[in-house]
């Protein structure tokens, strides 16, 4: 290589080039939107877009940060750098079409509610939260009650519980189940922002693990478990939750209320639920026949399906199956929002999105317990630790 040409490549805004151009593949694909062909966990769209879809304001702060680093190291005077500047702001406009689709969730979701019979109200929207501070998750007014263990299979039978301190009577209880396929997965990652934001308001909730890459239906059977736990503990409404795999718990849980098959050694215990909320569910058969909540469609309680129309692991067309089976057999509404340009694990920050979900959920929740289809809660009691 000539000296000429090396002197060129050292002059080359290369970090510049670099980090521009890995936000612009990734928003990109965001707004381009590929899928596969049917519901798989590996499809290379999820890696590339799942960060960046939600959190699109961290990506303009770094478009941003480097092209004014790169302005004051005089990079931007070489047509390699005037390039790059044009990518930047391509890829910006990209961006602003990531945030216009998650502003249009609220429509979204006020649309579907509304055939429930609620009136989402306007949101005042946490600006400062969702901007500076997406990964913050916790709440001074919320306790979280760690590691308790609702059955004997060690850590994979523990849960966590989060309330108000100053323990408050009354709320509604969620259950939630985390996702990973039923092979990965904890219960402090997915829908922590929800739990946090919920209890903040008088709920209680709980997070539970359940048994991994083990034989159906065994981790069916310890959500069960945790049902029980929680309704020996508390009277009243439960709604159960979860996220992809654990929207399949969640959906299994309320189709199969105190099924002895699914309750070995527990047949007695009341494992019926009050409602369902299900993030970007599968829906599908884990082993064989009677795996699937589509083998156990019955009249169900109140259902709300939360699923982005771009999600390229759990494809939306197989939970607009489910829905519309569902409201076939279930007198119960059975209520499912499509969430615009949204992708798989959209719950894992504070985001744009996803705090307005909180909001729909929210509002889901209090709507049951108003309806007064359910029986109170008792005092709130500690957990036995």
């Amino acid at each position: 290589m000539t000296p000429i040409r090396i002197a060129i490549l050292i002059d080359m805004p290369l970090g510049y080039l670099f980090s521009v151009t890995i936000v612009a593949f990734c928003t990109a694909t965001a707004v381009i939107g590929p899928r596969p062909a049917h519901t798989t966990q590996n499809f290379w769209g999820f890696w590339a877009t799942f960060l960046i879809n939600e959190l699109p304001f961290l990506a303009l702060y770094v478009l941003a940060g480097n092209t004014a680093i790169a302005f004051a190291q005089g990079d931007l005077v070489n047509p390699v750098g005037l390039t790059t500047l044009a990518i930047a702001l391509v890829t910006t406009g990209g961006l602003v079409v990531l945030v216009r689709r998650a502003l249009a969730t609220e429509a979204a979701l006020r649309r579907s509610l509304h055939e429930f019979g609620i009136d989402l109200p306007p949101q005042r929207r946490p600006w400062a939260h969702i901007l500076l501070a997406p990964f913050l998750k916790r709440r001074r007014n919320v306790v979280r009650v760690g590691n308790l263990a609702y059955g004997d299979a060690g850590r994979r039978n523990l849960l966590d519980v989060y309330h108000h301190r100053n323990r408050p009577t009354g709320g509604p209880v969620l259950v939630f189940f985390h996702g990973g396929g039923f092979r990965i997965g904890h219960k402090r990652k997915e829908g922590r922002a929800l739990l946090y934001a919920l209890a903040a308001r008088g709920w209680v909730c709980v997070s539970a693990n359940y048994p991994l890459s083990r034989p159906f239906p065994e981790a069916h059977v310890d959500a069960k478990r945790v049902i029980a736990w929680v309704r020996a503990r508390y009277e009243g409404e439960i709604i159960v939750s979860g996220s992809s795999a654990g929207a399949h718990l969640a959906s299994m849980t309320a189709l199969t209320p105190n099924d002895p098959a699914f309750q070995p050694g527990f047949e007695s215990a009341d494992t019926s639920v009050s409602g369902v909320v299900g993030f970007y569910g599968y829906y599908g058969p884990v082993d064989g026949p009677g795996s699937s909540p589509l083998d156990h469609l019955r009249d169900a309680p109140p259902f709300l399906f939360l699923h982005g129309d771009l999600d390229s692991s759990t494809l939306v067309e197989d939970t607009r199956e489910f829905v519309a089976r569902l409201r076939e057999v279930s007198t119960q509404p059975v209520v499912y929002a499509e969430l615009p340009g949204a992708q798989h694990t959209y719950d894992l920050y504070y985001s744009l999105r996803y705090s307005q979900i909180i909001e729909a959920v929210a509002a889901f929740g209090t709507n049951l317990d108003t309806r007064g289809t359910t029986r109170r809660r008792k005092a709130w009691d500690p957990p036995e630790v």
